[in-house]
């Protein structure tokens, strides 16, 4: 049974958001606006965060850079446990799962969530014509007053295992890619089985490069990151 992991190299990664326009389109996520964005509402499964690096000696300049941030999947995720009607919980296969029907909006899982990539709709989605002609018909359309993230594509994964079935053969590295990793032009971002030790996410996700954001929470996230080879040390 798979363990998908995402890793993200910041050596390569040039903060395009082309993975963040690529999560919106493919998801269906509408666009807030300006003030929904100004009051805190605005929803992106996959942001870029500020993230800073070094600096900490006398004399040294941090470095400063954009992040994406995506739902980080965690082997232990604070936010299923916290929900009441269990709208949100882990699946055989890592993925931690968004049951939309089930959910009642109570917001306990976005407090939960230490890295912030829970969102609460406040509104029913719309999008401007023609935008709303380019809607995916295998991603749901999320109503007003539930809490929605990431999900790494797992329609995508259903496709793949179709596909696969269809051939009769197992899946094979590449047959399963969200968006954000097809889509980045810079190559900076892994998917893949983190159990298979063939398998590219898992062989670099034992660089002494990488490392996981707040790892010392014990959440256990299956998004991976490499650190930019100019900080210099190993993470």
């Amino acid at each position: 049974m798979a363990r998908w992991g995402m890793l993200i190299d910041l050596d390569r990664c040039t903060a395009c958001q082309a993975c963040v326009v690529a999560c919106q389109v493919e998801n269906n996520v509408s666009p807030g606006g300006a003030d929904q964005a100004e009051l805190g509402r605005a929803i992106s499964w996959m942001r870029l965060v500020p993230f800073q690096e070094g600096g900490h000696e006398h004399g040294t300049r941090p470095d400063l850079r954009l992040v994406p941030l995506p739902c980080m999947h965690c082997e232990k995720p604070p936010c299923t446990k916290v929900c009441p009607v269990k709208a949100t919980q882990i699946d055989h296969e890592g993925l931690v799962a968004q049951v939309y029907p089930r959910c009642i909006g109570c917001r306990y899982c976005t407090t939960a969530c230490p890295y912030t990539v829970r969102h609460f709709n406040w509104k029913r989605p719309e999008w401007p014509q023609p935008m709303e002609q380019g809607l995916s018909p295998d991603v749901s359309v999320r109503p007003k007053g539930v809490v929605e993230k990431c999900s790494f594509c797992h329609h995508r994964l259903q496709q793949a295992k179709d596909k696969a079935r269809a051939e009769n053969r197992p899946l094979r590295e590449g047959d399963y890619q969200p968006a954000c990793v097809e889509t980045c032009p810079a190559e900076a971002m892994v998917f893949g089985d983190l159990d298979d030790p063939r398998s590219s996410v898992s062989r670099l996700s034992e660089s002494p490069r990488a490392f996981r954001l707040l790892e010392e929470l014990g959440t256990k996230p299956k998004v991976i990151y490499l650190s930019k080879g100019a900080w210099g040390g190993e993470v």
